[in-house]
């Protein structure tokens, strides 16, 4: 397992840029077909203190990637738990943020820890606390062995949570599936990919890391740059790729997380290293969920 020291940022932080394709597929017809296959990426500051991805100290039942920004210490963007609880958030796009709000990454956190709540009553929950934080959108997920959940809310849009049917759903700074020209590209790739079911593990994770790195600009996306108000032009065209590339801020981890009809899961991280995007890691974990 790789750790990397990103060293202390000295920036003023940017509200982080985030991107996440799903399949959910409960119940797979197919022993060779997935219950989840989700990739995501996340676009920050390069220089944002953060630890890579593994089982927490503190509770080695949990896997994520965890924030060291100083006042964020401990929350997170996108993990999982060997029982099969799994969170996932991005920031949505608005360009004058709170600067007072509390941080979402502990939305991930809290709920990965949650011993109580399932993934829709915890939505809920955090549905009558949304106005403490600028906008978010967050995942959340059970696999059991009877039923699997995946749930969604985001505190820009409806009041109520929502439970996601089977589909393939795409995610980034506005609300679910909101059609937003990089959307609709990394979504039509991955559909086109998940489907292909000759694709072994590995080539499956291969061809989800080439979704995730495209840098094609896709312009000129009026839908986007609606909710760009308070963002430069160069930064609004930064943005309209999957992924974000900019001197000092952009797509910095790749994760693709595949859980399989017999209930094992496997978890990529492809992470940036010391600042450089030419300087990249690879961690990969796999374990078994409860039968």
């Amino acid at each position: 397992m790789v750790e990397v020291d990103r060293g202390v940022c000295h920036q003023s932080p940017t509200a982080s840029m985030c991107i996440i394709f799903i399949k959910f597929d409960p119940r797979p017809a197919s022993k060779n077909a997935y219950r989840l296959i989700l990739a995501a990426n996340r676009d920050e500051l390069y220089n944002r203190p953060s630890k890579a991805a593994d089982f927490w100290g503190t509770n080695s039942d949990i896997l994520s990637g965890l924030d060291l920004e100083y006042g964020k210490e401990g929350g997170s963007w996108l993990g999982i738990t060997k029982n099969g609880k799994l969170a996932a958030i991005t920031n949505y796009m608005e360009g004058r943020p709170n600067p007072d709000a509390q941080g979402r990454g502990f939305l991930v956190s809290n709920y990965l820890v949650d011993k109580d709540l399932d993934c829709y009553s915890y939505l809920k929950k955090v549905s009558t606390e949304s106005h403490l934080y600028n906008g978010f959108n967050l995942l959340t997920a059970e696999f059991k062995t009877l039923q699997d959940y995946l749930c969604y809310y985001g505190n820009r849009g409806s009041t109520e949570p929502i439970h996601l049917k089977s589909g393939i759903y795409s995610l980034s700074n506005s609300l679910l599936d909101t059609p937003w020209k990089k959307v609709l590209q990394g979504k039509r790739q991955f559909t086109r990919i998940v489907n292909n079911q000759s694709l072994s593990c590995d080539g499956l994770v291969q061809e989800l890391l080439g979704v995730l790195n495209n840098e094609d600009l896709n312009l000129p996306d009026p839908v986007q740059e609606s909710q760009g108000d308070g963002y430069n032009k160069s930064m609004i065209q930064a943005l309209s790729a999957v992924c974000v590339r900019t001197p000092d801020y952009g797509t910095r981890t790749n994760t693709i997380i595949l859980i399989d009809a017999e209930g094992n899961v496997t978890f990529t991280e492809h992470s940036m290293l010391n600042c450089d995007p030419n300087n990249w890691c690879t961690s990969s974990f796999r374990f078994r969920l409860p039968t």
